[in-house]
């Protein structure tokens, strides 16, 4: 089968397409066959060595297709199911991955693969953003930077649902009519103005609830100084880089802030959390109530041009590799 591969950390230059065995579903996996492959910034992070794997890897963790196998004690999916899955282990840049099947959720029908693929790690990202990491209430104002991507326009969406107030931050007049309509209140264009500067003036000085921040090196102090006193920062990303070291003294003195780091894998830990956090998300889709942006189709060869995109911060939703 065809897989795209890492032998070593590096640039996109260093993505390779080989042909290798087609892996076997063992004790409580499922085969399925590939039909796209969900790009995220994660994966970026696996090629980089930010999170490190055991060498040469396939890339992949996110993706959408048809079982044609399973191994000894799965009982949960059924050969020809159509399912979707993410946050497992990598490899589903390929056409063929071994997946555990606790972490297969059915594709409602309705819902085609590229909406299916978005749903699983953006989507369910901006589920438990609004829902469980902090609760939006009707009323309150968030901060989300990158409000026109995928992961981005999908938090606005859902904290609307709850009834927040939501300020975005965006790079190009293209992107800040995406964020108005996801449904976003004010957006600030930061490559024109300071957001920080912008967020006290639109919430007259009092700061925002809640920060939701996947940018981190070039966002993450001014977003610190943007939250009302108590209020939460919610690191889920480093587009730009890794956030340095926090004195903690530092939360003290601008407001006795909070601070957290969160991973969908936490809150998708076990099947009866992934598969609530999946229905729900599912039905808003097929509701209405969430759009998914499919920004751009690449084919699994040119993986490396897919990443490309995605790290030139070019993204206007979902990228996928096309099986």
């Amino acid at each position: 089968m065809k897989s795209v591969r890492v032998h070593q950390y590096g640039g996109p230059e260093v993505l390779q397409v080989e042909d290798i065995p087609v892996p076997v579903a063992g004790q409580g996996q499922a085969l399925v066959k590939v039909e796209n492959s969900g790009v995220n910034f994660i994966d970026t992070y696996h090629r980089t060595g930010v999170y490190t794997g055991t060498l040469p890897m396939t890339l992949g963790v996110e993706g959408c297709g048809v079982v044609t196998a399973v191994g000894e004690g799965v009982t949960n999916v059924n050969i020809g199911d159509r399912v979707c899955y993410a946050m497992v282990p990598a490899g589903s840049y390929a056409e063929y991955h071994a997946v555990p099947a606790a972490k297969l959720v059915p594709v409602p029908d309705g819902i085609s693969a590229g909406q299916a693929v978005a749903a699983m790690v953006q989507a369910m990202t901006a589920h438990y953003l609004t829902i469980s990491t902090y609760p939006l209430k009707a009323g309150e104002t968030i901060l989300i930077h990158a409000a026109a991507g995928g992961t981005g326009a999908l938090v606005v969406q859902a904290a609307k649902m709850r009834g927040a107030r939501v300020i975005g931050t965006v790079s190009t007049p293209e992107k800040a009519e995406i964020a108005k309509q996801a449904g976003a209140d004010e957006v600030i264009l930061y490559t024109q103005q300071d957001f920080e500067a912008e967020v006290k003036r639109l919430t007259e000085g009092k700061g925002v609830d809640v920060v939701y921040d996947s940018v981190g090196l070039t966002t993450f102090d001014k977003s610190l100084n943007c939250l009302r006193p108590r209020g939460l920062m919610v690191l889920f990303g480093q587009s730009s880089g890794a956030v340095p070291p926090l004195t903690l003294q530092t939360l003290n003195a601008k407001g006795s802030l909070y601070v957290t780091r969160p991973s969908l894998g936490h809150y998708t830990a076990t099947r009866e959390e992934l598969l609530w956090r999946a229905r729900e998300v599912f039905a808003w889709i097929k509701a209405g109530t969430m759009t998914i942006r499919l920004d751009k189709q690449f084919p699994l060869a040119e993986a490396a041009d897919a990443q490309r995109y995605l790290e030139g911060r070019e993204s206007k939703g979902k990228i996928v590799l096309v099986v």
